[in-house]
């Protein structure tokens, strides 16, 4: 149970924080972009192939308020991460290494040194 409490209280610290510190996020560009623009080839820069996406510069398509659209992509990101991390955890649990949990349930079984002439 305090495993649980734990993982969800992480959770809603973490969808505060990409959801309202976002809201407070600078809105100069980032370092990259700041060099280009300084260096003067920012402009000979091409749109990646999803600058088109529901979510694409750090906004959400729609929303006219840049700073609720960056909170809202955010969250949005923290739960398609969580929900692609817990997906991947189920998948490599169960499949374990070879011989899986029943093989190191029957082994625990067996004396330590019950192999050994």
């Amino acid at each position: 149970m305090r495993n649980r409490r734990f993982l969800v209280v992480g959770l809603l610290v973490t969808l505060l924080i990409a959801g309202v510190g976002s809201y407070y996020a600078s809105s100069h560009p980032d370092g990259l972009e700041f060099v280009a623009e300084k260096t003067g080839f920012l402009d000979s820069a091409e749109d990646s192939a999803a600058a088109d996406s529901p979510f694409a510069d750090y906004g959400t398509a729609g929303v006219e308020d840049e700073r609720l659209g960056g909170g809202i992509a955010g969250v949005v990101g923290v739960l398609l991460v969580l929900g692609l991390g817990t997906g991947l955890f189920l998948v490599l649990r169960r499949r374990g290494p070879e011989g899986g949990a029943e093989a190191s349930e029957e082994s625990a079984d067996e004396p330590a040194d019950a192999g050994r002439a």
